[in-house]
């Protein structure tokens, strides 16, 4: 048994042993995401790729709406999250809508970098939302525009997320901008929307350009002609102290994000609605064929 002394050497060496051993050993990256199929992509393909590139990761998805899972960052109980340039704009800076990409894209990423936190590079993917209708729907009411759905709505079934109803770019944003009104208005999850729209349940339902089940469906997107929502790019955002601790994670996020395009995450997307795969393996299938893992 070592003597007193000799025992406080070892302890002594244990310590600073541990204090030596690099952050990245010590402090997983946490990676977040939002409550919707496509945030749960994103958030494995940029995990993967972390991973692949030797950044030990946490996943910590499937936080909430978007609030939730920006203050999950500000609180630093994750270290970055996918998000949406339009979002930051109007959900959690509460500005009023711009149509311009650079001019968004500018102030988000000037506003983040004031709390510590960095927007990186966009994605070719502007996940703008889209009021969608059955074809028929469509047809029965002419509708090419949320002008034409504006005229209508009163007689329509709207399905939609949480969110909808108080952001700017939701039901407030639709009631100013073209007067739209609907005869119901049924909170309904994002998974449930699109079967509910084709079993009749539901008139319209908000969506996203990503989403693959629209296709899938052929439903019918309609054109915002008065130009309510924002430019909705995909951006990593992190927070800084993260990235200081290892500048590395930006390169590797923004090689992903430099793969991705509006058609590539609508395929995504179905494979996980519509083919019930798992967002893991759908990601890893994505950058095997990148060669980003093997």
């Amino acid at each position: 048994m070592p003597r007193p002394a000799a025992l406080a050497t070892i302890l002594t060496a244990l310590v600073a042993l541990t204090f030596a051993a690099p952050a990245s050993a010590q402090q997983p990256f946490r990676v977040g995401s939002k409550n919707f199929t496509e945030q749960f992509v994103l958030a494995e393909l940029y995990a993967q790729a972390l991973e692949a590139n030797g950044i030990k990761v946490e996943r910590k998805l499937n936080l909430g709406g978007t609030l939730i899972a920006h203050k999950a960052l500000e609180e630093k109980q994750i270290d970055f999250y996918p998000e949406y340039t339009g979002t930051i704009l109007l959900a959690v800076m509460k500005q009023e809508p711009m149509t311009d990409q650079k001019a968004v894209y500018d102030k988000v990423k000037a506003d983040y970098a004031a709390r510590g936190l960095v927007v990186l590079n966009e994605a070719p993917v502007n996940n703008t939302y889209n009021m969608v209708v059955r074809p028929e729907t469509a047809a029965q009411y002419k509708l090419e525009t949320l002008t034409d759905l504006a005229t209508v709505a009163k007689q329509l079934k709207l399905g939609a997320g949480p969110e909808f109803r108080d952001r700017k770019d939701g039901l407030p944003g639709l009631k100013a901008k073209y007067g739209m009104e609907f005869k119901e208005d049924l909170q309904m999850a994002i998974g449930l929307r699109y079967q509910a729209l084709a079993n009749k349940q539901i008139d319209v339902v908000n969506g996203y350009a990503t989403d693959g089940m629209i296709s899938a469906l052929k439903l019918k997107r309609l054109k915002d002609d008065k130009n309510l929502w924002p430019p909705y790019y995909v951006v990593p955002v992190v927070r800084k102290d993260a990235l200081d601790a290892n500048p590395k994670i930006a390169d590797v996020l923004n090689r992903v994000s430099a793969m991705l395009s509006e058609a590539t995450m609508a395929e995504l997307n179905y494979r996980v609605d519509g083919d019930k795969m798992e967002p893991r393996d759908v990601a890893q299938d994505f950058l095997k064929s990148k060669g980003v893992v093997k």
